[in-house]
């Protein structure tokens, strides 16, 4: 019993594994993060380009 502990206390493959999978999931964060952060601006851009072309109060647009 003592030599299967001490084999898995040295046994390096399973912390290499975690490690990989902390990595990839610290990446997905920070996409997410980042698409998150460019779909808030897409959104202003697109709202304010509807309402430039259909010319409501603060659009910028001629009136009509």
């Amino acid at each position: 019993m003592i030599q299967f502990l001490v084999k898995f206390w040295r046994d390096q493959e399973g912390v290499t594994a975690i490690e990989y999978g902390l990595i990839a999931a610290l990446v997905a964060v920070a996409i997410i993060v980042a698409v998150g952060g460019v779909g808030d601006e897409l959104e202003r851009l697109f709202d304010f380009i509807a309402e430039t072309l259909s010319g409501r109060p603060g659009g910028g647009g001629d009136g009509g």
